[in-house]
């Protein structure tokens, strides 16, 4: 008889990603099915190790048309050599969402059915819930289950034949991202705020606390950009001034339409008291009032004391403040949380000097400056979440700052 056990990854240190992997102990394994409905690099590089080692027996169902299930997935699937069948329900209304992970051996099965897709976040970020179910198919209960399982997903194909498709070379993915099924994990996608606010002072809620260490992937190097030609605007509405020692509070911005195209750029490791300006307890100190823009997640090769300076705001108007120090100015729309607070005028200084101590000790050569944005960046509730820094691929003069 099945044994079954529940997973709640998060609030528990168990993962989908210990489990699953988990499956594959089972002994003379002679099937693996993977179901999901959202597939990205990141995930397929977490099982990837025993997907590759059974890529004979494994066959991957994955939903496209989502807004998700990445070009890159997709083809690592298909590059570890297993049969991979993308289902296209032919509409955004409707997607293909079932979370299902089966290995099944000679004489015992175990499966997976939950919430858990094939990514960092399903995998082990996330909140997710599943139920593990061990089965002996010596047991007929157990026996009909498994075999209800793999029926299922063999007829699908040929039950829907226009909307499922079997998928044996990389042009045949390359030509679903073509046409808006896949999407590029190197166009990052933009934050798309729901709401647009100008006090924080209600929205205090700490990021919450899992009992499971994230995954973080690396950044990439952007391109650098060019500078383009400046269109003549009609002159921005002045911020209007709180009193006391609040921020200023510009009349928000009307959210990015679907069409903009972002870049991301840098993101931050976990945000500190002093990133974020806020003073240290107990300690008579003043913050800086602006934040390093360090290595971060970058990738190894990428050298940030000049990365900044060079390859990210190269399209700005740069002058020189003192013999070792130049400064620009660029606007950067702020969302926190999911909500946007509008568009502000910040400060950028980058140090030119490369015989210091601190140049050879590779720290930051460019800081950021929060200046009319601090009151909504200096709380406590953001300590422990990551900034990223996105570049307006249309007006690279124009960026987005996240905090989340």
């Amino acid at each position: 008889m099945a044994h079954k056990s529940f997973i709640l990854q998060g609030f528990t240190p168990k993962t989908h990603k210990d489990a699953i992997l988990n499956l594959f102990d089972v002994p003379n394994i002679e099937r693996v099915i993977v179901s999901v409905a959202f597939v990205n690099l990141g995930g397929v590089e977490l099982l990837e190790s025993a997907l590759k080692t059974h890529k004979e027996k494994a066959t991957a169902h994955i939903g496209i048309r989502n807004d998700i299930t990445s070009l890159q997935g997709a083809e690592r699937l298909l590059n570890l050599g297993v049969a991979l069948y993308t289902v296209d329900t032919g509409t955004r209304r409707v997607i293909y969402h079932p979370k299902i992970y089966l290995v099944r051996g000679a004489k015992h099965a175990k499966l997976i059915i939950g919430s858990a897709n094939l990514t960092p976040g399903g995998l082990n970020n996330n909140i997710e819930a599943g139920i593990i179910v061990e089965c002996d198919l010596e047991n007929a209960a157990d026996k009909e289950l498994v075999e209800n399982i793999e029926k299922s997903f063999d007829d699908l194909p040929p039950t829907h034949p226009d909307n499922i498709s079997k998928i044996t070379t990389s042009a045949q993915l390359k030509l679903q991202h073509k046409i808006g099924l896949l999407v590029d994990e190197m166009a990052a996608a933009p934050p798309k705020p729901s709401t647009s606010g100008t006090s924080t002072s209600d929205d205090s809620t700490p990021r919450i606390k899992l009992k499971v260490a994230p995954i973080v992937g690396s950044i990439v190097a952007a391109k650098r950009a060019a500078a383009k030609k400046a269109v003549a605007k009609a002159p921005a509405k002045k911020a209007i001034a709180k009193k006391g020692n609040a921020a200023a509070a510009p009349v928000p911005e009307p959210q990015p339409a679907n069409g903009v195209e972002l870049t991301l750029v840098w993101e931050s490791k976990e945000l500190t008291r002093r990133d974020l300006v806020i003073p240290q307890e107990g300690r008579n100190t003043n913050p800086t009032g602006s934040i390093n823009l360090d290595k971060g997640l970058l990738t190894a090769d990428v050298d940030h004391r000049h990365y900044f300076r060079d390859e990210v705001f190269p399209a700005l108007t740069w002058t020189r403040k003192s013999a070792t120090v130049d400064e620009a100015h660029a606007k950067f729309q702020l969302v926190v949380k999911g909500v946007s607070y509008g568009e502000f005028d910040l400060r950028i200084a980058h140090t030119t000097s490369t015989n210091t101590k601190s140049y050879r000790q590779r720290n930051a050569m460019t800081r950021l400056s929060w200046g009319p944005v601090r009151e909504y960046v200096a709380r406590t509730d953001l300590i422990g979440r990551r900034l990223s820094l996105y570049r307006d691929d249309a007006n690279p003069k124009k960026f987005v700052l996240e905090i989340d």
